[in-house]
C-alpha cells in the first residue's frame, strides 16, 4: 500500500534536513583535521595580497593616460595662443612687404613712408623692433626713422634664408643676442621682399623677445620635476619652465620619440630628460602651431604622474598585506583554540555598530538607521534633514601636526557634533576618514541650518590651529539637504544631495553651510537662502 500524501516529507523538510547534515559533517571534518582550516586561511591570504596587484596596474596606466590627457590640453593651449599671435605678426609682415615692394612707397617722405609701410598701429606685447632690410643686409626703413648705419645683418639665418629662397613664406629664426637691444635673446620673424622681376630686395623684419614666450608658462603647473618649451621645428629650444638662460638655443631633438613630431600635429612620447637632469623620465606630449614652425611641448614627470598612485597603492598593499597576515595567523590561531568565540563574537557585534575612535556611529549603523528613519517619515509625512560635514584641510593638517593630533581633531569634532544634535532620535556617525553624517528626523530646513551652523561654530571655537588651512584653525564645512520622504525618492539620493551641497561649501572657501530643500527627488532642488550665522 502506497503512503498518503501526507506521509511524505515535503521538499523543503529534506533540504533542511539535508543542510543540518552538511554542517554536521563539515564540523566533524574541522575537528578531525584543524589543520585544513589553516590552509584554507593561508590560500585566501594569498589571494587577499595577489588580488589587488591587477586593479593597481590597471589604475597605473590610468594616471599615466590622465597625465596625457591633461598634457595635451596644456599644449593644445600654449599652441593656440602662440597661433592667435603669430596670425597678428603675419599681417605686420605682410603690410610691411607690400609697402616696401611699392617702388611709390620709396618716393614718398620719411614719415608718410614709415606710416605705410609699418602701419602706425599699436604694437603688440614683447614686439622690440620693426624694420626693413635692404638686399645689402643694412636697416632700410623702421617706423621712427631711427637707424643704425653700422648694423650688418646679411649673416643673419634669416636674412640668408629668403636671400635664397625666392617663394618662402613666414620664416622664424633660431635664438639670437639682438644686436639692437642690447643683446636681449630674441628671435626674428621675417619675409622676403621681392623688387623688380621677384629679385631679392630685403626682408621685412619683427624682433620678438624670448620674454614672450616665457610669459606664457606663468601659471602653468609643471610639478616638481615637469617641463615646458617652445622648440622650432628642428627642437631649437626658444623657452622653457623651469627657465634657464643656457637652454635657449639648445636642442631637444636627440630625445628618443622626437622625431615623430616632423609628421604629426600632436603626440606624446616617454623619454629621459633633456639636459643634466638625465635621470627623470618625462611624458613628451607635443602640440604643433598652426601656420608658425613651432612646437608647444608639455613634459610631465612620470614620478609626478604616478606620485598619487604609488601612494595609494602602496596604502592598498600594504592593507591587503595586513589583511593577509591578520587572516593567516587568524586561521592558524584557530587550528588551536576555539576558545572564548561567543565573547569575540559578541565584540565584534558591538564594535560593528560604533567608531572605534569618535564613539559615534560607524557607516554600517548609519545605513540602517537612516532607511528606519526614512521609512518612519514616509508614514508620518514628516520631514527629514541629513547634514554632511568634512574636516576641511585636513590631509594638511595630518601632514603638519601628525596623525596622533589627527586623532584628536576627529575626537573634538565628534564631540561638537553629537553635542550639536542631542535628540534620542538624530543618528551622528562617522562616516569614514574625515567625513561625519548627521540624520534629523522631523527636522525642518530651518532647524537643520540652526544645527549645521552650530555645529560649525563650535568647531571654529575650538581654536585648533591648522596652519594648512585658509583660515588658520581647524574649521568644518557642512552640507545639508532636506525633503519629505512621502512624496517619493529613496534615503541614499538624499544623502547623496548633502554630499553635494557639502562639495559646494567647499568650493565657496570652506567654513561654510549650503543647504537645500528638495521638493521632489526627480526635480532640481531648491536653493533656500542662509540666515545671517549660516556661513
Amino acid at each position: 500500500m502506497a503512503p498518503s500524501p501526507a506521509a511524505r516529507p515535503a521538499p523543503a523538510g529534506r533540504l533542511r534536513r539535508a543542510a543540518r547534515a552538511a554542517a554536521a559533517t563539515l564540523a566533524r571534518t574541522v575537528g578531525n583535521a584543524p589543520p585544513l582550516v589553516g590552509v584554507a586561511g593561508t590560500a585566501a591570504a594569498l589571494a587577499v595580497v595577489v588580488l589587488p596587484l591587477f586593479p593597481i596596474a590597471v589604475a597605473r596606466a590610468e594616471a599615466l593616460e590622465h597625465a596625457r590627457e591633461t598634457a595635451a590640453n596644456l599644449s593644445s593651449i600654449v599652441a593656440l595662443d602662440l597661433e592667435r599671435n603669430g596670425r597678428f605678426y603675419g599681417l605686420l609682415l605682410e603690410t610691411m612687404v607690400e609697402g616696401a615692394q611699392d617702388v611709390r612707397t620709396w618716393r614718398l617722405p620719411e614719415d608718410m613712408r614709415s606710416r605705410l609701410i609699418f602701419g602706425g598701429g599699436p604694437a603688440a606685447d614683447y614686439l622690440d623692433a620693426e624694420y626693413v632690410i635692404g638686399a645689402d643686409g643694412r636697416l632700410k626703413a623702421s617706423p621712427d626713422g631711427a637707424m643704425d648705419p653700422t648694423i650688418q645683418l646679411s649673416h643673419r639665418d634669416y636674412f640668408l634664408f629668403h636671400q635664397r629662397n625666392p617663394s618662402a613664406g613666414v620664416f622664424v629664426s633660431h635664438p639670437f643676442a639682438s644686436a639692437l637691444h642690447g643683446g636681449s635673446p630674441s628671435i626674428a620673424l621675417t619675409q622676403r621682399i621681392n623688387g623688380p622681376g621677384r629679385a631679392f630686395a630685403g626682408v621685412a623684419f619683427l624682433e620678438v623677445r624670448l620674454a614672450y614666450f616665457q610669459q606664457l608658462f606663468a601659471r602653468l603647473a609643471t610639478g616638481p620635476d615637469g617641463a615646458v618649451f617652445i622648440v622650432l621645428e628642428d627642437g631649437t629650444v626658444l623657452a622653457r619652465k623651469p627657465f634657464d638662460e643656457r637652454d635657449v638655443g639648445t636642442s631637444i631633438a636627440s630625445l628618443p620619440g622626437f622625431a615623430q613630431t616632423a609628421s604629426r600635429d600632436s603626440g606624446s612620447f616617454v623619454a629621459a630628460g633633456d639636459r643634466g637632469d638625465a635621470g627623470v623620465k618625462r611624458l613628451y606630449t607635443f602640440a604643433r602651431v598652426p601656420g608658425l614652425p613651432l612646437i608647444a611641448v608639455v613634459a610631465p614627470s612620470v614620478d609626478d604622474a604616478l606620485a598619487d598612485w604609488r601612494r595609494q597603492s602602496l596604502l592598498a598593499e600594504c592593507v591587503a598585506l595586513a589583511f593577509g597576515v591578520v587572516l593567516a595567523l587568524g586561521s592558524w590561531l584557530l587550528v588551536y583554540t576555539l576558545r572564548g568565540r561567543q565573547q569575540a563574537q559578541a565584540e565584534l557585534a558591538r564594535l560593528a555598530t560604533t567608531d572605534p575612535l569618535t564613539g559615534l556611529a560607524n557607516r554600517r549603523t548609519l545605513d540602517q538607521r537612516l532607511e528606519q528613519e526614512w521609512g518612519r517619515a514616509r508614514r508620518t509625512g514628516g520631514f527629514m534633514s541629513i547634514l554632511f560635514i568634512d574636516i576641511d584641510r585636513f590631509k594638511l593638517f595630518n601632514d603638519a601636526y601628525g596623525h596622533a593630533a589627527g586623532d584628536e581633531v576627529l575626537v573634538s569634532v565628534a564631540k561638537c557634533i553629537a553635542s550639536s544634535a542631542r535628540r534620542a532620535v538624530d543618528v551622528t556617525a562617522r562616516y569614514g576618514g574625515e567625513e561625519f553624517a548627521v540624520v534629523l528626523p522631523d527636522t525642518p530646513a530651518a532647524g537643520a541650518l540652526e544645527i549645521a551652523g552650530t555645529i560649525r561654530r563650535r568647531v571654529e571655537q575650538l581654536a585648533l590651529a591648522n596652519e594648512g588651512s585658509e583660515h588658520g584653525n581647524v574649521t568644518v564645512s557642512v552640507g545639508c539637504a532636506t525633503c519629505c520622504p512621502a512624496k517619493g525618492g529613496i534615503a541614499t539620493k538624499l544623502l547623496a544631495i548633502a554630499d553635494e551641497q557639502l562639495y559646494a561649501a567647499k568650493s565657496a572657501g570652506r567654513n561654510q553651510v549650503k543647504s537645500v530643500v528638495v521638493t521632489a527627488m526627480a526635480a532640481e532642488p531648491t536653493q533656500q537662502p542662509l540666515p545671517a550665522g549660516g556661513r
